[in-house]
């Protein structure tokens, strides 16, 4: 996966760095969702829940034209996040 990161505009915020942004996609258990929003019907944006190799829990929100990905904002999870990514990920095990 291919990652634009010309411009971003994500802030060096609670130390998430681009390389842990980018591991959150590589998680196998990474959960991706279309949101279901009129918001969001003018620029399909997507939603990534992942972790990073340090354990962390990134929440990303993204768009991408099928070779690139250009992330638009990023955050560590919250804890209902975290509750949604483990429950997904007990599902796919078992």
């Amino acid at each position: 996966m291919d990652f634009d990161w010309n411009n971003s505009a994500i802030p060096d915020a609670q130390d998430l760095r681009f390389q842990a942004i980018e591991e959150s996609f590589e998680d196998p258990f990474a959960v991706r969702l279309l949101p279901d929003s009129p918001r969001f019907d003018k620029s399909a944006r997507f939603f990534n829940l992942g972790r990073a190799a340090s354990g962390d829990g990134v929440f990303s929100v993204y768009r991408t034209n099928g070779k690139q990905v250009r992330v638009l904002a990023a955050r560590l999870f919250e804890p209902e996040e975290m509750f949604f990514y483990k429950r997904r990920m007990k599902q796919l095990l078992d």
